[in-house]
């Protein structure tokens, strides 16, 4: 059974970095691409970022130019940079596959912006 266990999350002022941490407890080189999703109270669960195997990304258009999604292969991590954070991007973060596995889904990090 696959394990994703995020890190990182915390309340941060409006305009504040962050980064969160992903890390599986298998070779993330078995999935063409790791992503990180969110989801806001009341709001469905949204694809936030993704990273193939060979670091190709995509991101949001909510947040592209300020998260930047990186992979380590050696530490089977994969992380997420989070700059000029909004109150809108209060949410829990959860990593999972992409497209998501539903059995992966682990206990997220949140994340609460104050403006």
């Amino acid at each position: 059974q696959v394990q994703l266990v995020e890190s990182g999350g915390g309340l941060v002022q409006a305009g504040g970095s962050l980064k969160l941490a992903c890390t599986a407890s298998t070779s993330i080189t078995n999935f063409n691409a790791m992503g990180w999703y969110r989801q806001a109270p009341g709001k469905q669960r949204e694809l936030v970022a993704i990273v193939t195997r060979g670091g190709s990304t995509n991101y949001a258009d909510s947040v592209k130019g300020r998260f930047a999604i990186s992979r380590d292969n050696t530490k089977n991590t994969v992380n997420l940079q989070m700059n000029s954070l909004k109150a809108d991007d209060t949410a829990v973060y959860y990593c999972n596959t992409s497209p998501y596995i539903r059995n992966y889904w682990g206990q997220g990090t949140q994340v609460t912006v104050s403006s």
